[in-house]
């Protein structure tokens, strides 16, 4: 079982990485992870630990495989396959990982868990509460064989209560924490946000909850059980909205673009059909500037609008005017001007070619390189943190269906050829 303060990766492994910087240490450099995930939310944890070094090893169950290598429909449409019938949505959610194919109906199914599990730091799951318990792979009967464990659950709805054990994906976990009232300008229908958000938010929360678990582990010595859901990452999330209706009994007020109380927390189009957001919550702060940038130097002045509150109450008029304004000159001739003015909080709103683009982003490599061996040069979405003493992100691609089952089994689970030939015979791998 791995140490986190000693143990570094079995050289197989570390052959198979792309390069790194010498004498660089990844953070999790050392950690075993067992991922026993499907579709998004577990699986993505999984990545999380997997680009700060963490060995990944996915198990599949034979013959099947995790649903989402078919994944073919997003929102009614197929987005175009990828060579060799890889799927975008396999490879985004399970890139440095390791598959392994085990009947996990079957006895020796079973016991190959156990064994890989007794040399393991973390073991993630994210089916339906019971179903780890009814193939003997809960966290009661793991935890026998490696008191060290760390046993982490992504759930739907969390661990307790009525619900606790019904189905739920990322849409669901959407509409029950309440996103979907909370978006959109008021009077509209309830609206879904992004295609993923509660299943990346999810995930995101699981990693979190086993690294607090690692290195409480280091501290006692001993695993745990512990459990993120969907509704309580989103719950989360919507910190600021839940605690408006906690602390004052009522929701926080919607708003239409075209009346927004502050204009500078706002968004307008630009002639040539781009958009420009502000988040200047500062108002007074940032007026005189904002009125020189826009060549409104008339309205500063002007008692509609000289002070925050008459702002406020004169908001409608002074967005018209804004729309009117930025309708004049293309988004990129606005930065300039902006930018050659003052020190504007204010943002493009990118579309996703624009992301891709994005100086920013290409810098700090949240959309980074990626040399695949099948795909090859890619792009691929980065890790969002950095560390000044390692280059963490994507090391190996989403594997092969079982493409690693007889490695591991002679590697980490002990096996020997003939026990791992008899397996196959039986088909158990």
């Amino acid at each position: 079982m791995a140490d986190l303060t000693s143990i570094t990766f079995d050289s197989t492994f570390v052959g198979m990485e792309a390069e790194m910087k010498k004498g660089t240490r990844l953070p999790l450099e050392g950690v075993r992870v067992i991922d026993w995930t499907v579709f998004q939310q577990g699986p993505v944890a999984a990545v999380m630990l997997g680009d700060l070094g963490a060995e990944v090893i996915k198990i599949e169950q034979r013959g099947v495989g995790d649903p989402g290598r078919g994944v073919r429909r997003i929102h009614g449409v197929s987005p175009p396959s990828l060579l060799g019938g890889r799927t975008y949505y396999f490879e985004t959610m399970n890139r440095n990982k390791r598959s392994v194919a085990i009947d996990l109906k079957a006895d020796g199914g079973k016991e190959v868990i156990y064994r890989l599990a007794k040399n393991a730091d973390v073991f993630i799951q994210n089916f339906r509460q019971g179903v780890a318990a009814r193939l003997g792979v809960d966290y009661e009967i793991l935890g026998r064989h490696n008191p060290r464990l760390i046993y982490a659950s992504g759930t739907g709805y969390g661990p307790r209560g009525p619900d606790s054990a019904k189905p739920s994906f990322d849409y669901a976990g959407q509409a029950r924490a309440g996103v979907m009232t909370t978006a959109g300008e008021v009077g509209m229908d309830p609206v879904g946000g992004p295609l993923g958000m509660a299943d990346n938010a999810g995930a995101t929360m699981l990693a979190y909850a086993i690294l607090a678990a690692l290195y409480s582990r280091e501290q006692t010595g001993l695993g745990q059980a512990v459990d993120a859901s969907l509704l309580g990452s989103m719950t989360w999330l919507l910190g600021l909205n839940v605690s408006y209706r906690i602390m004052l009994g009522q929701d926080i007020p919607k708003t239409r673009r075209a009346e927004a109380g502050n204009a500078m927390w706002n968004h307008y189009r630009c002639s040539d059909d781009r958009w420009l957001c502000f988040a200047m919550t500062q108002s007074e702060k940032y007026w005189s500037e904002f009125c020189r940038a826009l060549g409104i130097q008339d309205l500063e002045h002007e008692p509609r609008f000289a002070d925050p509150e008459a702002r406020r109450d004169n908001g409608k008029e002074l967005v018209s005017i804004l729309d009117r304004v930025f309708a004049t000159r293309t988004r990129t001739e606005w930065v300039k001007t902006l930018d050659d003015v003052g020190n504007f909080a204010y943002a493009p709103v990118n579309n996703m070619a624009d992301l891709m683009e994005d100086p920013q982003v290409v810098e700090n490599k949240y959309i980074t390189d990626f040399a695949h061996p099948a795909l090859g040069d890619i792009k691929v979405v980065g890790c969002p943190v950095t560390f000044s003493d390692a280059e963490v992100g994507p090391r190996l691609p989403a594997p092969e269906f079982g493409q690693h089952t007889e490695e591991v089994l002679l590697e980490i689970g002990g096996y020997t050829w003939d026990e791992v030939a008899e397996l196959k015979e039986q088909g158990v791998i």
